[in-house]
């Protein structure tokens, strides 16, 4: 297989993504000179209803940059890749799974209207999926001839203001009319021309890996009478060769490849990034409709995750422990209950961490866990297919579409998969997650200048378990437990550098009646997966 720097033709696939009805799929066909079998809204509800249901693809050729050039010496086209994502709030699950495949994103907006929800997350979208963002000012064909002008100028500095918060402070924006793009001439006249322009000087030289096991996210399936069934999709990495095998692991099928097409042209074998069709046989495709086929034994049933948590800023409800989010990860999307901990990186699973209620605890500007990361354990209501490094993203998709807020909470990287079905009591008890608890008592007498007889525990607990554990008194001697006294749950403190107050000391064993009541505290961990109930010294 040819490697990067000697192939002639290069992939890259850019993203539209935008409010409903902002007119992403009549940009892409504007820009389109190959079509899929899944572009420009093929499916039938789509055209019952005119709105983008489903992910569609297109591609069209373009020369490449001075700077691809000087990188890829071969190189002699780049062939760029569309990924019409639909914009309607109910099909968010949708734009994340078509986001995750791109290099390049337009956030294409209706001049008219300007920034709306869905363009909000769009962008929200964008900032955690790719680097390099193009804004599309669309639709300016609707605005009157003579306040043109001004009304594209507002809105390029409305723009920009937004664009100064996120990684795209220098996004080019670019206005055009898709609609009026029909023609050479119209096509200059109303932007198209200039778009294709910024999207070339955007695309930097990037890096394509055909090395490590293959991962295929699949977006369309469907039969060929005579032929078999094709799988549609995008090299996540590594590679694949015609007469390879490949694995769905969803529904542990292996399948060799028949042949593979990139837009209608065969081709023997492709790489990461690669947009292409995998022709199969002996397979149903309506089994099928999204999903992930990998290199065989690569990829196994997830029940759990261990992932970095990342909050987005415009989120504004809490990320709580055990608080429900819909997880999506790679084309699918599951409830999961988040277990949150924090700790220092990288993730070991034989390290200590400390379990916390919520994310502001584990946030970096809290100074006390200043070094530390904020990791989740993601237990998942069923089983998905994911692999380590995979990109998670978490939110509240239940909320009312109307409502003018973010749903998108937190974003984070997989960095371990528990694929044990029993790991609540296989795995989970092996993970040292605890939390600091503390316990209050008072002094009920203090025999000598070294010893004191404190009321801290219920009478069932076992006190040899703290043997040795610090005390603190509340009027400032520092202590340690020696013991139990009786049956009731009392405890001897050893007090090594003496009690500071002599006139506590009392030889009677009758409780006493101190002027002021001497409190003891005492802090520990427990482990909270523990079956044993451990309690561990600070």
């Amino acid at each position: 297989m040819a490697t990067i720097s000697e192939r002639s033709i290069l992939n890259v696939n850019i993203g539209l993504l935008g409010h409903i009805d902002c007119g992403k799929t009549s940009l892409a066909r504007s820009l389109s000179s190959k079509m899929s079998t899944a572009c420009f809204d093929k499916h039938p509800q789509s055209q019952e209803r005119g709105i983008t249901l489903d992910l569609g693809f297109s591609a069209f050729f373009m020369p490449p940059s001075d700077s691809m050039k000087r990188t890829y010496p071969a190189l002699e086209q780049l062939q760029v890749t569309l990924v019409d994502c639909p914009g309607h709030a109910s099909l968010i699950k949708t734009i994340i799974s078509g986001a995750q495949i791109i290099d390049l994103m337009l956030l294409v907006i209706d001049v008219t209207k300007g920034l709306q929800t869905q363009t909000a997350e769009c962008l929200v979208i964008g900032e955690i999926t790719c680097n390099q963002l193009i804004v599309v000012l669309n639709k300016i064909d609707l605005l009157p001839e003579s306040t043109r002008s001004e009304a594209i100028e507002k809105m390029t500095r409305r723009m920009t203001k937004t664009l100064e918060k996120t990684k795209f402070a220098e996004a080019q924006i670019i206005p055009v009319s898709a609609t009026e793009s029909t023609d050479k001439d119209s096509r200059q006249k109303w932007g198209i021309e200039d778009l294709i322009a910024a999207i070339r000087m955007d695309i930097k030289p990037f890096e394509r890996d055909s090395s490590g096991a293959f991962l295929f996210a699949i977006d369309h399936c469907f039969s060929i009478k005579g032929q078999g069934t094709v799988m549609t999709g995008t090299v996540i990495q590594g590679s694949v060769k015609v007469n390879e095998i490949i694995e769905i692991s969803t529904l542990s099928s292996k399948k060799k490849v028949k042949s593979i097409q990139m837009f209608k042209e065969p081709i023997m074998s492709a790489m990461q990034g690669d947009r292409i069709g995998i022709c199969v046989t002996q397979f149903d495709s309506k089994n099928l409709e999204r999903g992930i086929a990998a290199s065989p034994g690569y990829l196994e049933l997830c029940y759990c995750l261990v992932v970095s948590l990342k909050r987005i800023q415009y989120y504004k409800g809490t990320i709580e422990n055990k608080a429900k989010f819909h997880i999506t990860i790679l084309h699918e999307t599951v409830l999961g209950r988040i277990e949150l901990f924090t700790g220092l990186i990288p993730f070991d699973p034989s390290c200590e961490y400390l379990a916390i209620d919520s994310y502001e605890e584990g946030d970096v500007n809290n100074e006390a866990l200043a070094d530390n990361v904020t990791y989740a354990l993601i237990h998942l209501e069923r089983p998905v297919i994911a692999s380590k490094g995979s990109l998670i993203i978490g939110s509240k998709l239940d909320t009312a579409i109307n409502v003018n807020t973010c749903r998108l909470a937190f974003h984070g990287t997989v960095l371990d998969k528990v694929t044990d079905k029993d790991y609540v009591d296989n795995w989970l008890p092996s993970l040292s997650l605890y939390k600091i608890k503390t316990k209050k008592g008072t002094i009920e007498r203090i025999p000598d200048e070294y010893e004191a007889i404190a009321n801290i525990f219920k009478k069932e607990t076992n006190i040899a378990t703290f043997k040795g554990f610090e005390v603190t008194f509340s009027t400032g001697e520092i202590g340690f437990i020696d013991g139990s006294f009786g049956q009731k749950g009392k405890v001897k403190i050893r007090i090594p550098d003496g009690i500071k107050d002599k006139s506590l000391i009392s030889k009677s064993s009758k409780i006493s009646k101190f002027e002021k009541e001497i409190t003891v505290s005492i802090s520990f961990k427990r482990y909270i997966h523990d079956k044993e109930k451990r309690v561990m010294k600070i």
